[in-house]
């Protein structure tokens, strides 16, 4: 059963079909899902929600530091004052809003726009494929990043802002496959004055060349976190506080949930100046893998994601801090992937990679929290391999039928014989 699904083209912006190769649950997984399978997703997105809202009355814990910070600059404060607040002044007063929220509606509130973001950055991925998002694929696919990978519920309970950049990045994807490079600069850019994270997404423009889109992601969140400096008593801290905090590697609570390869390797005896060096060649190298991949073109859409998906991996091995659910802005963009052919997702490798974030996968020795970061060191790893030495085959064009074999043509109006070869089906 052959699988049509819409590509999208990132020279004109309209739609192309695409034929893609003989896979058995192709027709199935792209047909409509029915109420039960909505049904089973609502309530495993309630129940988690549910879960969330009892669990803290600012949101999560990470809502609640900068819902904190917002609230000492409200007193007269500087947010800064504060070392676990490590975003830039526009966060801050986009935090402002919620300090006028009732903490009862606050505690459910921000699962659920949590939640929602997420859903938003599974839709974008699915567009990017051309996948429809009312689809058994679509249901499903959510229904097991919700069940079965570990760092959605995480992130969901801890309300952090993470989710924001889930759903930047493949919308800003989605914007460049369909030629707008301008538009995915600037969803960029919001999303880092929100959040930092995606700031490694400056070298996908620089490899594209797209150097419109790159100022408009600069430009963005300077103007942003600017403007809201000024409203900051010593908005240096930043620079004097945060900054030292983030290279000296935060204190020993987070230290204990990083997953970067510069703080797992020394809490198994590695050195730490051995760990520091293995970190910045492990990232270097996926880095110059994120450049290769992108210069071996291919599928333009394949080329756009996995091109960033190296990219932010690779930075996650050295970055500080790297948690589980960092995992986040990539695994929805690879996962819808699984519908086209010499896509990573259809490696066998790749889901491998995601076993140590099963929620079933238990280790006595990595059970404790605070040994959770070995294992989302070893998916993190796996992924950056998979993906550097991932290699789509390549299909090898069909030969024309000779000339011979070929059927008579039949009169206008007159019906093909049984078994001869009448039109080809759209």
């Amino acid at each position: 059963m052959n699988m049509d699904v819409e590509g999208i083209s990132g020279h004109s912006g309209r739609p192309q079909r695409r034929q893609y190769g003989r896979v058995w649950w192709s027709g199935w997984a792209l047909g409509r899902a029915s109420w039960p399978a909505w049904t089973a997703l609502g309530v495993v997105l309630c129940a988690l929600i549910a879960s969330a809202a009892q669990a803290s009355a600012a949101g999560g814990m990470d809502n609640g530091i900068v819902v904190q910070a917002a609230r000492t600059l409200w007193n007269g404060g500087s947010p800064y004052d504060d070392q676990r607040f490590l975003y830039f002044p526009s966060a801050m007063l986009a935090a402002v809003p919620q300090l006028i929220v009732p903490s009862v509606v606050l505690r459910v509130l921000v699962p659920v726009v949590t939640t929602g973001l997420l859903m938003a950055g599974w839709a974008c991925a699915l567009r990017l494929y051309g996948v429809p998002w009312r689809s058994r694929f679509a249901v499903l696919g959510l229904l097991g990043l919700a069940v079965g990978f570990a760092p959605f519920a995480h992130l969901v309970r801890l309300g952090n802002w993470t989710a924001t950049a889930a759903v930047a990045l493949p919308l800003a994807l989605l914007l460049m496959s369909r030629g707008r490079w301008g538009a995915a600069g600037a969803v960029l850019g919001a999303a880092v004055a929100l959040k930092p994270l995606l700031a490694p997404m400056v070298l996908l423009f620089v490899f594209a060349r797209r150097w419109r889109g790159l100022g408009l992601m600069v430009l963005v969140p300077a103007l942003a976190s600017g403007g809201s400096a000024l409203l900051i008593p010593n908005p240096a801290g930043f620079f004097t506080r945060t900054l030292p905090y983030l290279v000296s590697g935060q204190d020993d609570f987070a230290r204990l949930y990083e997953a970067s390869l510069g703080v797992v390797l020394p809490r198994l005896g590695v050195p730490q100046a051995v760990a520091a060096a293995v970190a910045m060649v492990a990232a270097g190298a996926g880095l110059w893998c994120a450049y290769a991949r992108w210069r071996r073109g291919g599928d333009a859409v394949l080329r756009l994601t996995e091109t960033a998906c190296l990219l932010m991996l690779s930075v996650f091995l050295v970055s500080r801090p790297s948690f589980d659910h960092y995992l986040m802005l990539v695994l929805p963009l690879m996962l819808a992937s699984a519908v086209l052919p010499g896509s990573v997702a259809r490696s066998p490798w790749f889901w491998l990679a995601l076993i140590p974030q099963a929620p079933g996968f238990t280790l006595q020795l990595l059970e404790v929290p605070t040994r959770r970061a070995f294992k989302d060191a070893v998916t993190l790893c796996a992924l950056v391999v998979t993906l550097a030495c991932h290699r789509p085959p390549v299909e090898e064009p069909v030969p024309p039928a000779p000339l011979d074999a070929r059927p008579e043509p039949h009169p206008q109006g007159q019906a093909a014989e049984p078994g001869g070869s009448g039109p080809a089906p759209f």
